[in-house]
């Protein structure tokens, strides 16, 4: 007996279903008495490694891939939102400091308008100097003829929306597919049903926001589709959703899936690894750039791998 099952959610695909031979319904009307639970993905794929969920996300200060960068934001002589790529002896400092200013890389010393300012020459300003990369102990005032380089540098955006990308899960797809290989086998040239788990970590949408400098970003992720590799050489099919998940019980029992499937199903008999990739879209808005007009970061992230077990479809004649 073929048996098929899972559990999941809708989606939309791109491929059409091929008209069925009558000897395909016949098959179809004998053969699909379908039941189970769903195959579940082997764990993450893609561009991930083992035991790693989220990748391609990126911070201001590299760490392991995929999560905030080796300290939190603040960390290595700040306790205000880091910014940019400063670094001092070897380490990466804050560009910024809520208390101390903003950082010359040339010279290693942070640098801030003193309050109050004394009497000065004019076109001339007073600055407190913290230097050796902040040391609270090599700090003084200085009079300078005007900023120092790096001096009230704005904050960068999208490094702030990326920053804010790093601090969410956007998990891979755990996937499910009909015909089950460990219920049964299915036939050739039979629909199979595809479809993959719910919730925001998989599907959105998800929200953060980060600040630096006055400066708030917030950024908004979801999938928009879902491609799925049949293991086939065909192309992939496109999903806009997790697609439904098949009842043995429910009224498209044997039917082909409403939203996201393979309708025409395979040509020969095999055994296919099927995968799927969701497709991740990141708008982030903040300062001069209004949710309206919304930036994009992409973002991928690739299932593991369910194998379909594809028969001959036998027909006894007397």
């Amino acid at each position: 007996m073929l048996t098929w099952g899972g559990r999941g959610a809708p989606a939309h695909p791109t491929r059409a279903g091929a008209p069925r031979r009558l000897l395909l319904a016949a098959g179809l009307a004998l053969l699909l008495t379908l039941t189970g639970v769903p195959a579940r993905a082997g764990g993450p794929g893609g561009s991930c490694p083992p035991g790693q969920t989220d990748c391609n996300v990126w911070d201001d200060d590299p760490g392991v891939p995929g999560k905030p960068g080796g300290g939190k934001p603040g960390e290595g002589g700040g306790s205000g939102g880091a910014g940019g790529k400063c670094q001092w002896n070897g380490r990466v400092i804050p560009c910024y400091h809520d208390q101390l200013g903003w950082f010359n890389n040339g010279d290693g010393c942070y640098y801030k308008l003193a309050e109050p300012q004394q009497t000065a020459p004019p076109g001339k300003q007073w600055y407190v100097q913290t230097c050796n990369g902040g040391d609270l102990g090599q700090q003084t005032v200085v009079l300078l003829d005007g900023p120092p380089p790096g001096y009230g540098a704005p904050p960068d955006p999208e490094e702030l929306a990326r920053r804010a990308l790093a601090s969410i899960r956007l998990l891979p797809p755990e996937i499910a597919v009909a015909p089950e290989r460990s219920k049964g086998p299915g036939l050739v040239g039979l629909p199979v049903w595809m479809w993959a788990g719910r919730g925001e970590s998989y599907f959105g949408p998800l929200r953060a926001s980060a600040s630096d400098r006055g400066l708030t970003v917030w950024i908004e992720a979801r999938v928009t589709r879902v491609v799925w590799d049949m293991g086939d050489g065909t192309p992939g099919i496109t999903c806009t959703g997790p697609g439904t998940p098949y009842d043995a019980n429910g009224p498209r029992a044997g039917r082909t899936s409403p939203d996201c499937g393979y309708h025409r199903g395979y040509a020969r008999a095999d055994t296919y690894q099927v995968r799927a990739t969701t497709h991740w879209t990141v708008r982030w808005w903040g300062g001069d750039i209004t949710r309206e007009r919304a930036r994009q970061i992409p973002q991928t992230r690739e299932s593991g791998t369910v194998a379909v077990q594809i028969n001959e479809l036998q027909v006894v004649t007397r």
